[in-house]
C-alpha cells in the first residue's frame, strides 16, 4: 500500500512537469534531474558523453524565446530567468534513452513512471479525441430533428414586444 501511495505521489509530479514544446509533449533537464535526485549538470554531461543516443527527435536545446516563454508562462521556471544556459527539453523517447545513460536503481524506476504517465496521457489524449467525434456525429445526426425544438426555445429566449403605452384614465389636473 506504501509503495502504490508513493508511486500515485510520483506520477502526479511527473504530470505536472510534462509540457509541450515544438509541438511535442516534453520534459526539461532540471525537471529531470531533480526526480532522478542528480544535478543537472551531471545529466548534461552523461547525455553529452553519450550524443549519438540522442538525436535532434529525442531531444533539443530551448531558444532563448522559447525559455522567455516558460518564464512568463508558468512561476515554476522563475528560476531559468537569470540562468545563463538555455535548457535541454526531452521527448518521451529521449526519456527513454535516458535509462541507458543514467544506470542507477533510481534512475530505473523513475523511468518506469515517467513512461506510465507518458503512457496515460496520451490514452487520455485518444479517448478526448473519440469522444469530441461522437458528439459532433450525434449534433450532425440529430439537428434536423431538434431544429424545431431549438427554434422553440429561441423564441421563448427572446424578450417580449412591449406593448404600447395606454393612456391614462381618470381626472387630471
Amino acid at each position: 500500500m506504501k509503495n502504490m501511495k508513493k508511486s500515485v505521489v510520483l506520477q502526479e509530479r511527473i504530470e505536472k512537469k510534462i509540457f509541450l514544446s515544438r509541438g511535442k509533449k516534453v520534459m526539461l533537464d532540471r525537471d529531470l534531474a531533480g526526480l532522478y535526485e542528480v544535478s543537472t549538470k551531471a545529466l548534461n554531461q552523461a547525455v553529452k558523453r553519450n550524443i549519438e543516443r540522442f538525436p535532434d527527435i529525442f531531444m533539443f536545446q530551448l531558444t532563448s524565446k522559447e525559455k522567455d516563454e516558460l518564464v512568463t508562462n508558468c512561476d515554476r521556471f522563475k528560476l531559468l530567468k537569470h540562468s545563463s544556459s538555455l535548457p535541454y527539453a526531452f521527448t518521451e523517447q529521449g526519456v527513454a534513452m535516458l535509462s541507458s545513460v543514467l544506470k542507477s536503481k533510481r534512475a530505473i524506476q523513475v523511468n518506469i513512471h515517467i513512461m506510465i504517465t507518458f503512457t496515460k496521457i496520451r490514452e487520455l489524449l485518444a479517448t478526448h479525441k473519440d469522444l469530441q467525434r461522437k458528439i459532433e456525429d450525434m449534433e450532425s445526426k440529430y439537428d434536423e430533428q431538434f431544429k424545431i425544438v431549438f427554434e422553440t426555445i429561441s423564441q421563448l429566449l427572446e424578450p417580449p414586444i412591449p406593448e404600447k403605452p395606454k393612456g391614462r384614465i381618470g381626472f387630471v389636473q
